[in-house]
């Protein structure tokens, strides 16, 4: 159920794009995304960093596709949060901490150096992903590009 609400602005952000078009679509994630938190916080439930972060780079990334009418914004957000997580695991590896192991501690019980090379693992997928996106969005339709932020890059992530 948690990958079910986890993904729900995404599946949402689908059917409003194969319903009416991209930029309905972005409205529909935001508002789905906007509702999570809500649900959350109705429910007195934790909201964890990653939805925060998720919820302002798609209403500034979404907002910035509806305001000027140009859908490269939202195709990009998706390239800048992977970079960003690269970068962020990555980073915390060149200064000698496993930000996952931060996350993750109390489910998996690795030793040090195992931390940092499932750190540097996802660090790599991230950065991998995100020049993926880039491709993608540079050379295929929007079309192309909604299936496989959908088809493509969900089940990647859960193969990793």
């Amino acid at each position: 159920m948690k990958l079910l609400f986890d993904l729900f602005p995404v599946i949402l952000f689908f059917i409003a794009y194969k319903a009416v078009d991209v930029y309905a679509a972005t409205w529909v994630a935001i508002a789905a995304t906007i509702g999570q938190i809500v649900w959350l916080k109705v429910r007195g439930q934790r909201v964890e960093s990653m939805q925060w972060a998720s919820l302002v780079l798609i209403t500034l990334f979404g907002g910035m596709t509806l305001f000027f009418q140009d859908e490269t914004f939202i195709k990009v957000k998706p390239t800048i949060i992977y970079g960003l997580f690269a970068a962020v695991l990555g980073g915390g590896l060149l200064f000698g901490r496993s930000f996952i192991a931060v996350m993750f501690d109390q489910m998996f019980n690795l030793t040090p150096q195992g931390w940092r090379i499932l750190t540097m693992r996802w660090a790599l997928f991230f950065a991998g992903m995100a020049i993926l996106n880039e491709i993608v969005w540079r050379t295929q339709t929007t079309d192309f590009w909604v299936n496989f932020k959908v088809f493509g890059v969900t089940p990647l992530t859960m193969i990793f």
